[in-house]
């Protein structure tokens, strides 16, 4: 009997919900609607069909600690969870990096796996479960299945699929279709033969490798041989979709038609559709007063927004941008971004709050010669930081109470206390009380980028003493006030 196994894809970058998704911190990353992240909430709709121990979430090697953090948080600790792409290559070679670590598990040839981007919006799990189920079915059969999202609007920003003979709960796929033009988009909505392409594939690993010896021969190829193997050729494979290596030249696929309120959250327009709205179609989030205010998006978790005698906007405040524009005219943010990248503004990559496995931190103030953070660490939890070579610190411990190594000493700094960290001395913070511990610290020198700053270099301690080099960028911290 077959079994069935998950891939979370997770890898990938993007800045179309800036400036809350940033290059540092794309939005699968990201708590857009609820307390739970889009990955993480992927990982809840994976466990209501499979076990744990039968799911993989493939990544970049600099996500690969937030990803086991994120998971931690709604599945618990399991091991084999991370499979790391050493580079990026596209969804193809990533699905196929994900399915040798899967059977290098224990997968067979019949074994059904459901492959799922971590990025999109499902507001009816149930109804996503069901159509895995009946793609899983048609998997079975030999299919290699889709999920086919039912459209409700003539969109020009998905590909689609053509819906050919019905074979009881699916449909062969009879082809699929470019992102069309808009007129093009409304005939295909008015035939009622067409589905969005939601990119959730499902199929069974022996037909997975019977289509990619046809279709695809060099990857498949580089299939068989474990994930070892496979992560040491990755830096000479083309990038690849597996749309195009596979399912739209493949000779048996099946497309499931689901009606999921499914979203890949592509813009903030996007967004404000999936979320709940009032009573004048107003999507808030945050600390967010509106007065004869209508069909606007707000999302304003650092300070109060207020919106008097508006309509059709969109703002989204973040600690150091502030993006407003009209509804339906969101998607130019992709220009706004590329024109502040190339006047070398940071705030298109760098994020300004973050958590981390042991807490979170903000960055208060940032000026040329010097940075004020606030740290929160968990109680039992701790840090190592390695030496900073161009700037020195001072810590203020303003809550709580800590125990920090500094070279060959440690020190106990109680509430009220600080300690300074020179240059070039590798420094260690544990949160040795009972609450949660509260730190001002200030940054002073000429630089504090990359390896210098605790956004991307820190070591991990967990309360049993075990460690993992921490090389992610980390989640947006709205959650610093609930450390």
């Amino acid at each position: 009997m077959s079994e069935l196994y998950g891939l979370i894809l997770t890898g990938g970058s993007g800045t179309r919900l800036w400036p809350r998704s940033r290059e540092d911190l794309p939005k699968q990353f990201l708590a857009l609607s609820g307390t739970r992240t889009l990955f993480q909430e992927t990982i809840v709709r994976m466990l209501r069909i499979l076990p744990v121990e039968h799911l993989r979430a493939v990544t970049g090697a600099q996500w690969g600690s937030l990803v086991a953090h994120q998971a931690r948080e709604v599945a618990g600790p399991f091991e084999d969870l991370i499979v790391t792409e050493p580079t990026m290559r596209s969804t193809a070679p990533a699905i196929l990096l994900g399915c040798e670590s899967l059977r290098e598990s224990g997968a067979g040839d019949g074994d059904i796996v459901i492959v799922t981007p971590s990025d999109h919006i499902v507001r009816d799990p149930d109804a996503f479960a069901a159509a895995l189920e009946r793609a899983a079915e048609a998997a079975a059969a030999g299919y290699l299945a889709t999920l086919g999202i039912v459209p409700d609007r003539p969109d020009t920003g998905f590909g689609y699929i053509r819906k050919g003979a019905e074979r009881g709960a699916w449909f062969e796929a009879e082809a699929f279709v470019e992102k069309p033009n808009l007129e093009t988009a409304r005939e295909y909505l008015r035939s009622g033969d067409y589905l969005w392409n939601g990119g959730v594939f499902v199929f069974t690993l022996g037909s997975l490798q019977r289509e990619l010896e046809r279709t695809a021969p060099d990857l498949a190829a580089l299939a068989g041989r474990g994930t070892e193997a496979l992560a040491g050729d990755f830096e000479g494979i083309e990038p690849v979709s597996f749309d195009c290596a596979v399912m739209e030249r493949a000779r048996r696929v099946a497309v499931v038609p689901m009606d999921a309120g499914w979203s890949d959250v592509g813009s903030w327009d996007a967004l404000h559709e999936v979320s709940d709205r009032d009573e004048r179609g107003n999507a808030t989030v945050g600390d967010v007063t509106l007065r004869n205010a209508s069909d606007c998006f707000v999302d304003s978790r650092n300070r109060l927004t207020v919106l008097s005698d508006v309509e059709g906007l969109i703002v989204v405040d973040s600690p150091d941008a502030l993006f407003v524009t009209r509804r339906g005219a969101s998607q130019g943010v992709r220009d706004v971004v590329r024109g502040l990248k190339a006047e070398g503004r940071r705030e298109v990559s760098q994020i300004s709050e973050c958590t981390r496995p042991w807490g979170a931190y903000r960055v208060l103030c940032e000026a040329e010669r010097f940075k004020v953070r606030h740290l929160v660490m968990t109680p039992g939890k701790a840090a190592s930081f390695p030496p900073r070579c161009h700037s020195a610190e001072h810590w203020i411990v303003v809550k709580g109470a800590a125990r920090v190594r500094l070279g060959d000493e440690e020190r106990f700094v109680p509430e009220g206390d600080g300690i300074f960290i020179p240059k070039n001395v590798p420094c260690r913070l544990e949160n040795c009380g009972r609450i949660a511990l509260e730190v001002a610290s200030v940054l002073e020198g000429k630089y504090w980028g990359e390896g210098e700053d605790t956004a991307g270099t820190e070591r991990t301690e967990s309360p049993d003493g075990s460690t993992g080099r921490n090389m992610s960028n980390p989640d947006v911290c709205t959650a610093l006030h609930r450390c």
